[in-house]
């Protein structure tokens, strides 16, 4: 019987073709136990509604989010701080893991539920004071396997990756410099996903 992890992927190979480096691990545990952790982190993460400032004006977004970190961060992203909870014994150990694979260490890991397909996240870079210049940042997907996409800043060169259920992306060195991200939305999802990105937090004063 084939084993699970005979079949990852080459997470030594650069997904991105300059500026920067992108690697997926694929799945990082069996079935049962990226289950187990999707429906804990359903249900013990305080969840609130991610919010945006636009042109001076408030937006409430379907999608929901959490911040956790080492110490009580302050982070602030599309005009909005946001104050770190402390580790809960899943997310230690999630970040234990995320850690040894990538052989980087983090702080602080923002949480992102989508419901369903229709909801995503728009192009950005993570590139806020706060974080780290060209630190780490190793994203974990759990529940609904879906696209992510990289574009270049300048030269708009794209490249799009499927993440699974239970998987490792990890971003290093300039890609926040050169590359934006996003997670596009689809009609053709109806089930729900969990991202965590953990990443380094630095220059609190």
């Amino acid at each position: 019987m084939p084993d699970l992890f005979s079949q990852l992927p080459d997470s030594s190979f650069n997904l991105l073709p300059f500026d920067g480096e992108v690697n997926y691990h694929g799945k990082l545990m069996q079935q049962a136990e990226a289950d187990s952790f999707f429906h804990g982190l359903m249900s013990d993460i305080p969840w609130e509604n991610d919010q945006h400032i636009i042109f001076g004006k408030r937006i409430v977004t379907k999608r929901k989010m959490a911040w956790f970190g080492d110490e009580a961060f302050a982070y602030t992203y599309s005009q909005v701080t946001r104050t770190a909870f402390p580790w809960t014994k899943a997310l230690k150990d999630l970040k234990s893991m995320v850690e040894k694979v990538s052989g980087e260490t983090y702080n602080s890991c923002l949480l992102n539920l989508y419901h369903v397909g229709e909801e995503g996240m728009g192009w950005h870079s993570d590139d806020e004071k706060e974080l780290k210049k060209d630190g780490a940042i190793a994203s974990l997907s759990f529940g609904a396997e879906r696209k992510f996409q990289f574009k270049h800043k300048k030269t708009g060169d794209q490249v799009d990756v499927f993440l699974e259920h239970g998987s490792m992306l990890l971003m290093k060195g300039t890609v926040q410099t050169h590359w934006l991200h996003r997670l596009p939305p689809t009609k053709k999802v109806l089930k729900p996903r969990i991202n965590l990105t953990f990443r380094t937090i630095v220059g609190i004063e």
